[in-house]
């Protein structure tokens, strides 16, 4: 048996893959069984299982990348997702605690991930948010939102869940006509849209992104609000320093996993300054389940430099120096997930497109990063969170009740 069959018999029991070796030579794993797939790689050479052997999953990446990891059977989703189900986060058994060294290579990986220094910032945001508009039209839904979507039910449409995302955020923020909002990562300007159009509200949206802040600023002329919808290339460190105690209410969404650990406590002081006394916040981020980890290596090299998925002790760990009161905490589980499966299929059928826009490396490059996610959200341990935060425990309704009223009324 070769070593990288040693690997995959011990981790793939349900499904199968069968693997062609560069010989000709062949051998196959697992078991098939109902909701696990069937996949068959074909290795080019030799080189491919010493690059996997050395870091399994940049090592694949950049294999399948470069063609030399071929995918016969199934697809690039299907591979990834076999490999990851056959080791879900909640695999359940026996817990133990980590070990010393465990802990101790865990805190410095976390620590040296978190740094995402201010220089550094405006690059590391262009080196994903700035490739072509085109690009992201071609999988994103009509108003261009790229995170996660909200799924009330799993059969609607990609725009419907996308919508229903707004709505959601939008009832958390318990907005009022007049009031001063900041989107921090406003992304193409969708959301700061929705909720001016919805709740006649001025919004300052702010990014990094010269490429979505063109595009933000096309869509609001267009929209003939511009002078309520305004759009800015700033930090949002700096905007502190400027627009102190300006904003009624804050949103972020898909941003704080570009902060950086270590800068998580003057995201939230910048927060926390630049809301009124009355402010709320509504705060979407990827999460991971669990304590605090890394960013794995294909992930830093070639999608998001600079990123850090924070776990959820952290996250609420930076904000309590600042008085700000997490007021309602949702965890969403899958809802990233099926945004992504729905992300991957308009990708496969615009392949062509994409490889006419970049190469065939980069669009290899791209599904497998969906793949990845995927797989992530699926059985590993990623998930969404929203929470709510409020500088004063007036601020908001004593229940949960005003939030599902708010989307009701929005939806109808």
């Amino acid at each position: 048996m070769s070593i990288i069959g040693q690997f995959l018999g011990s981790v793939v029991k349900q499904g199968t893959i069968g693997v062609i070796h560069p010989d000709g030579s062949e051998e196959s794993f697992g078991a098939p069984e109902q909701g696990f797939p069937d996949v068959v790689v074909r290795i080019a050479d030799k080189g491919v299982m010493r690059q996997i052997l050395l870091d399994p999953r940049l090592g694949a990446a950049e294999a399948f990348m470069d063609g030399r990891l071929i995918v016969e059977q199934g697809d690039i989703m299907q591979l990834i997702q076999l490999l990851r189900a056959n080791r879900r986060w909640e695999r359940g058994g026996k817990l133990n605690d980590p070990g010393a060294f465990k802990r101790f290579k865990d805190f410095v990986a976390s620590s040296l991930d978190g740094i995402n220094f201010q220089t550094r910032s405006k690059a590391n945001v262009a080196h994903h948010y700035d490739l072509s508009r085109d690009l992201y039209e071609l999988f994103l839904d009509d108003d261009m939102q790229y995170s996660c979507a909200y799924w009330p039910r799993p059969e609607m449409t990609l725009e419907a869940a996308q919508l229903a995302k707004k709505e959601h955020i939008a009832a958390k923020l318990k907005l009022e006509a007049g009031q001063k909002v900041l989107d921090i990562g406003c992304g193409w300007g969708g959301t700061a849209l929705y909720l001016n159009r919805k709740f006649d509200v001025d919004v300052l949206g702010i990014t990094l992104s010269e490429e979505q802040l063109k595009v933000a600023r096309e869509r609001a002329d267009k929209a003939g609000v511009a002078d309520k919808v305004r759009f800015e290339l700033i930090d949002y460190r700096d905007l502190a320093e400027r627009d102190a105690g300006k904003f009624d209410r804050i949103v972020s969404i898909g941003m704080f996993e570009h902060v950086g650990s270590a800068h998580f406590k003057t995201f939230f002081r910048c927060a926390a300054n630049l809301m009124t006394d009355e402010g709320v916040m509504l705060l979407h981020t990827i999460g991971r389940m669990g304590g605090p980890g890394t960013t794995d290596a294909f992930t830093r090299k070639y999608i998001f430099p600079g990123g850090y998925i924070p776990a959820l002790s952290e996250t609420l760990e930076a904000s309590e120096p600042y008085r700000l009161m997490a007021t309602d905490i949702e965890t969403l589980r899958l809802h990233y997930a099926l945004t992504l499966r729905e992300w991957y299929k308009r990708t496969l059928a615009n392949r062509d497109k994409i490889v006419e826009m970049y190469d065939e490396r980069f669009y290899r490059m791209w599904t497998f990063y969906l793949s990845g996610a995927t797989a992530a959200f699926e059985s590993g341990g990623m998930c969404n969170y929203q929470i709510q935060f409020s500088r004063n425990r007036h601020s908001l309704p004593l229940t949960r009740d005003y939030i599902g009223e708010t989307e009701k009324n929005l939806a109808g």
